[in-house]
């Protein structure tokens, strides 16, 4: 498989060996609710294992673990909640605590990332929509993970579907919203089997492109100095206005009864995320 991007901090973090013997590469899907990202699973994994109901709990960082396959390889899919709103509350920003730590160390055990899959609806770049693609690839990781953007609701396109990109393209560039590739489909099967079918094919060979084993990735790596976890929270509570966060009082209890940490260990982590560094703003635009 391809270098996968991991990093762990043994004073900070509680060590998880990565699983080699794994065939499986590691998908972090994300996107808005409503995206269509439950559809996107089954359509990738040729059946229904993924609930489209409006149920999923809709926590920032929340996510589900499917296992698919197709063309003799094995995938396993983490369908991940992004951010449905521009601003997080203090509750939130817990929520997105305690799913984080879970949903990173959960990767790391399993080996690392993949690919990222940037999944949303045909329509504007909205600010959200933009932040929840610097959550993933530049804060998750580190922009060191390829990613790509899946583009669904086009049943109704007229002529080919993958036109809407050709239309679209330059409002991504112009955001800078920069990814390896793209993929337009539907992800309804009933009212468009035959485009439905296309689209199987389409974000299967997407998919195949980014994790053959001869895919070299460039870059790939630690991040030195700070944990991923800490890291990624330090810069969501700076970028979501979370200043105001008491780092003892409100996170360590979270750490400790949800993701079993030891109480030192969670005060570390707690006291980590509250630091502000010198060069923070400089790096976080």
């Amino acid at each position: 498989m391809a270098t996968r991007y991991v990093e762990s901090r043994q004073d900070l973090v509680p060590h998880f060996p990565t699983l080699s013997s794994s065939n499986c590469a590691n998908i972090v899907l994300f996107g808005q609710a409503g995206a269509g990202k439950s559809s996107l699973v089954n359509l990738m994994a040729g059946k229904n294992v993924a609930s489209t109901s409006s149920d999923l709990k809709a926590c920032t960082l929340h996510w589900q673990e499917y296992s698919i396959e197709f063309g003799s390889e094995s995938y396993k899919v983490f369908d991940t909640v992004g951010l449905q709103e521009p601003q997080l509350d203090i509750q939130q920003y817990l929520d997105a605590v305690e799913n984080a730590y879970k949903l990173i160390h959960e990767l790391q055990r399993q080996g690392g990332i993949d690919l990222l899959v940037f999944c949303m609806r045909a329509g504007r770049l909205t600010s959200t929509l933009q932040t929840n693609y610097r959550l993933f690839h530049e804060f998750l990781c580190n922009k060191k993970v390829p990613i790509v953007v899946v583009i669904t609701c086009l049943e109704n396109e007229a002529g080919e579907m993958d036109a809407w990109w050709t239309r679209n393209l330059d409002m991504f560039n112009e955001q800078e919203v920069d990814v390896a590739d793209h993929a337009c489909i539907t992800a309804l099967e009933d009212s468009y089997p035959e485009r439905y079918e296309e689209s199987r094919t389409t974000i299967r060979e997407l998919v195949k492109k980014f994790t053959a084993d001869e895919q070299k990735r460039l870059g790939a790596g630690k991040i030195e100095g700070d944990s991923m976890f800490v890291s990624f929270m330090r810069k969501l509570k700076e970028l979501l206005g979370c200043g105001k966060l008491r780092a003892k009082k409100d996170i360590v209890p979270r750490l400790i009864k949800n993701c079993g940490l030891s109480p030192d260990n969670a005060k570390k982590l707690a006291n980590e995320i509250k630091k502000e560094p010198l060069n923070s703003r400089s790096r976080i635009r």
